[in-house]
C-alpha cells in the first residue's frame, strides 16, 4: 500500500486512476485522494485514512447534495468533475519542525484521579502530533513514510495537504443529525456550508432533541469531571479538574449550548468519532471542533434531531 501512496499526487495519477469511483470497499491512493479533496472543501469524513467508511460515505453525501449531485455516498463521475476544479497537490512534502518534536510527551492515564494530576493532556507522542496537524490516522502517516523517524526534526515526510482552498464562511444554524451522526453548518441563505462527523450521545445519555442555542466558546478548556453526571463511573470516583490539552476529555474545544451540562467538543480519539457512542455531548475530532468554532459565535441556532 505504502508504494501505490507514493503516486497520490494529481500529476502522477493516470486519468483512468482519477476517474476510478469510490465506493464500498474501495480503498488505497484514490479514496486518498478523495477524502482529502472533500476535507478542503469543508466536507469532512474525519481521521484521513485511505479506507472507505461510513464517515466518507455520509461526507460524500453531504458534499452531493450541497452541490446539486445525485446523492448517492459514491464519488462518480459527476462528483470528480466537481471535486476536481480543486487541483492543489493531495500530499506535499513537511519538514518537521523543532516545536513538532519539543514535547513533552506523556503517556495518559486512564483512571481520572491519575490525569487530574497531569499539569496538561498533551500529545503522547511526536507522531501523535503530525497525525492531528494533518488530520492523518497515524496508521497511514506511517505507511505514506516507511522508515522515517517522527521524532527528528529537520526530517522530510510526506502528508496529506489539508489546507482548506477557501475560509470557511460564518453560520446561521448548526444541525446535527443523529440518524447519520453527522454536523452541518448552515448560512444565511439556507445552504450547507459544511460538514463533519459526530458522534452523539447514546441509550444512556441520549441526544436532547430540539432547538437550543450557542452560549460561547472555550479554547483549551479544562475539564471538570463530574461522576454524578456519568452511567459508568466508578463508585469511588470523586470530581476531579483535568487539565487542558488535545487529550483532554473534550479536546482543544469545548462550544457550550443552552441545555445545561451539554456541549459540542473535540476528542482525544480521533479514531472513534461517528463509531462510538458519547455521554450526551456533541464529540467531534479536534480539528474538526476548531473549525467549527471559527464559524460560530454566541446566540447561533442548534438543532439537534433524529
Amino acid at each position: 500500500m505504502a508504494a501505490q501512496l507514493q503516486l497520490l499526487a494529481p500529476d502522477m495519477l493516470s486519468e483512468t486512476e482519477r476517474a476510478q469511483p469510490v465506493a464500498p470497499k474501495t480503498k488505497g491512493s484514490v479514496v486518498l485522494r478523495a477524502q482529502v479533496l472533500l476535507d478542503r472543501a469543508n466536507f469532512s469524513s474525519g481521521e484521513i485514512d485511505a479506507a472507505y467508511g461510513q464517515n466518507l460515505h455520509n461526507a460524500i453525501r453531504g458534499y452531493q447534495k450541497a452541490n446539486g449531485l445525485q446523492s448517492t455516498g459514491i464519488v462518480d463521475a459527476p462528483t470528480w468533475a466537481v471535486l476536481n476544479t480543486d487541483t492543489a497537490p493531495i500530499l506535499i512534502s513537511y519538514t518537521i519542525l523543532d516545536s513538532d518534536v519539543a514535547g513533552p510527551f506523556n503517556p495518559i492515564p486512564t483512571e481520572w484521579v491519575d490525569k487530574a494530576k497531569m499539569k496538561a493532556l498533551g500529545h503522547t507522542s511526536a507522531k501523535e502530533a503530525l497525525s492531528e496537524k494533518f488530520q492523518v490516522s497515524p496508521k497511514l502517516l506511517v505507511q505514506l513514510n516507511p522508515g522515517k523517524n517522527f521524532g527528528n526534526a529537520g526530517e522530510d515526510i510526506v502528508v496529506p495537504n489539508v489546507t482548506s482552498t477557501s475560509e470557511l464562511p460564518k453560520a446561521v444554524k448548526i444541525i446535527v443529525d443523529q440518524s447519520d451522526l453527522t454536523l452541518s453548518l448552515v448560512d444565511a441563505s439556507g445552504k450547507t456550508i459544511a460538514q463533519f462527523p459526530a458522534s452523539t450521545g447514546s441509550k444512556y445519555d441520549p441526544l436532547p432533541l430540539g432547538i437550543w442555542k450557542v452560549n460561547g466558546v472555550a479554547r483549551n478548556p479544562v475539564f471538570h469531571y463530574n461522576p454524578k453526571l456519568f452511567w459508568d463511573a466508578d463508585p469511588g470516583d470523586t470530581k476531579a479538574k483535568i487539565a487542558a490539552g488535545p487529550n483532554n476529555p473534550v479536546g482543544v474545544v469545548w462550544i457550550d449550548l443552552s441545555k445545561e451540562h451539554y456541549g459540542i467538543h473535540g476528542t482525544p480519539e480521533p479514531s472513534t468519532i461517528g463509531k462510538t457512542q458519547s455521554h450526551g455531548c456533541i464529540r467531534m475530532t479536534n480539528w474538526d471542533a476548531a473549525a467549527l468554532a471559527q464559524s460560530v459565535v454566541t446566540g447561533v441556532e442548534v438543532l439537534l434531531q433524529e
